[in-house]
C-alpha cells in the first residue's frame, strides 16, 4: 500500500496523501472507540508479518475509486458490547477523522465484525 497515494488537484498543483498515512490514522481512530477490542488481522496481514514485512494497516484497508475515499476495517468486539452500537461509532469515528484530516468529504467507511473478545 505504501505506493498508492491519494492525489487532490489543486490550481496550485497537486498534494498526494499516502493510503499508508490514512490507514495509520483510520487505525487509531477506531481503537479509540469504546467497546472495539482490537482490529483483526487479514491473511495477507499475517503473511506479511511473517515474513518481517511490517504495516500500520493491520486490519484496516484504504482505496481510492469514483474520486471517493473507501475504508474498509475489520475489527473485534469487546465481549458485552453492542455490536451494531459500536461497528457505527466505529464508522462515525473514522469518517469524521478522514474527512478532517484529508478535507476530503466524499468517504465511505465499511466495518466488518469478525468476532467477539472475551476477558481472560
Amino acid at each position: 500500500m505504501g505506493e498508492n497515494y491519494i492525489t487532490c488537484r489543486e490550481e496550485n498543483g497537486s498534494i498526494n496523501i499516502s493510503e499508508d498515512v490514512i490507514a495509520g490514522m483510520v487505525r487509531n481512530a477506531v481503537l479509540e472507540v469504546e467497546g472495539v477490542a482490537g482490529l483483526a488481522n487479514t491473511a495477507g496481514a499475517e503473511i506479511s508479518e511473517l515474513l518481517g514485512i511490517r504495516t500500520l494497516s493491520k486490519g484496516v484497508k484504504v482505496q481510492f475509486a469514483d474520486e471517493k475515499v473507501i475504508v474498509d476495517t475489520i475489527i473485534t468486539v469487546s465481549y458485552g458490547s453492542s455490536v451494531v452500537k459500536v461497528a457505527r461509532a466505529v464508522q462515525e469515528k473514522v469518517l469524521a477523522a478522514v474527512q478532517a484530516t484529508t478535507g476530503l468529504e466524499k468517504v465511505e467507511v465499511n466495518v466488518h465484525v469478525t468476532g467477539i473478545a472475551f476477558d481472560k
